[in-house]
């Protein structure tokens, strides 16, 4: 059985990591070969395009970080959660939910992003 709130720190750790080689190691941890991954604004599947993906999500957001907004929940494969992005100490910029399936290994698989309006 996975752990909720365990995937969804990892995973936004991921996001907030600022350096590409370690995020790739990250992700080579948690996430499968062959992830997907996909939001109203972008996609990408495979480890190294979803590292890629997120270097220039970041670039676009210097100085801004991901948090945790609420509790993470699950059923089956899948756990669900929010999300905020601020600057520290600053307004949030953007939020959203994002939904993930886990595969038999317990890896992220799939990720089905969604922006608050």
């Amino acid at each position: 059985m996975h752990d909720p709130d365990t995937i969804a720190r990892d995973y936004l750790a991921v996001w907030n990591q600022p350096d590409a080689t370690q995020r790739l190691g990250q992700l080579s941890a948690s996430w499968s070969d062959a992830a997907q991954y996909a939001d109203p604004l972008m996609a990408a599947s495979g480890r190294g395009a979803i590292c890629d993906m997120i270097e220039l999500a970041r670039t676009q957001f210097p100085g801004h970080a991901f948090s945790l907004r609420g509790k993470p929940d699950s059923h089956r494969q899948f756990v669900r959660f929010s999300w905020d992005l601020a600057a520290d100490g600053g307004p949030r910029v953007a939020g959203g939910t994002d939904i993930v399936r886990i595969d038999d290994q317990g890896r992220i698989a799939e990720v089905v992003g969604f922006l608050d309006g």
